[in-house]
């Protein structure tokens, strides 16, 4: 099979994630921006979907704005949430942000400013590394998210074995009355909900250690 480049016109520092939404491409560079652009075979220029690089450290290498995802009902609420690195204290930031307005224009003319942030879940991180960082809808409707072991050599904090840390483990929680009755709430079937002080009930897998990417089977909904 030969490799064929596509959009040769446009070029982007450090992408760390692509996620397509309807007939548009959205790309995070790891600095803090999301870049738009449309899907065709030579797009002239990405826009900036949104910018929050004033927020999101890259003081390590493993560090910024690392994951995006759109809720399945971005079209009529214009919701989307993203998982990027802040700084003093180190924390991991899951947040959602609201467009402005798609209107008329579609996808082509929808951004999102800063001001419409609303933060979801901060993690404290205690070193630079090993921050997972994808978070994806799966088919059930539930936001999953990734996070690595805290970070150092040999996980010195035992984070991955450590169920009553959100750390070394992938998140599943339910997002869908964020904004409207408060915060996130733990779907009652995931495995350790319910368990007590010594078991988060966010935690949907745990014993990792860098889970940086995955995906859902699109025949089967398994996460890969």
């Amino acid at each position: 099979m030969d490799l064929q480049r596509v959009a040769e016109n446009l070029s982007f520092s450090r992408l760390t994630n692509l996620v397509q939404v309807g007939q548009r491409f959205f790309v995070t560079e790891q600095s803090g921006r999301v870049m738009s652009f449309p899907i065709s075979s030579k797009p002239a220029e990405a826009e900036v979907f949104l910018d929050i690089r004033s927020q999101v450290s890259t003081a390590g290498n493993e560090e910024g704005l690392l994951g995006l995802a759109f809720d399945s009902d971005f079209a009529p609420n214009g919701h989307f949430y993203v998982y990027y690195s802040a700084a003093n204290p180190r924390r991991s930031v899951i947040s959602r942000f609201t467009v402005g307005g798609i209107g008329t224009g579609g996808f082509e003319e929808a951004t999102a400013g800063p001001e419409s942030e609303l933060i979801v879940l901060e993690i404290p991180e205690p070193f630079s590394n090993h921050n997972g960082g994808q978070i994806a809808f799966g088919p059930d409707g539930m936001l999953y998210i990734s996070l690595g072991d805290g970070g150092a050599g040999g996980d010195p904090q035992g984070n991955g074995q450590d169920l009553s840390t959100l750390l070394g483990a992938i998140l599943r929680i339910d997002v869908s009355d964020v904004g409207s009755e408060g915060g996130y709430a733990i779907p009652p079937d995931n495995p350790f909900a319910g368990r007590g002080e010594n078991a988060r009930g966010e935690v949907w897998a745990y014993g990792l250690r860098n889970p940086w990417s995955f995906s859902f089977d699109r025949e089967t909904g398994d996460l890969w």
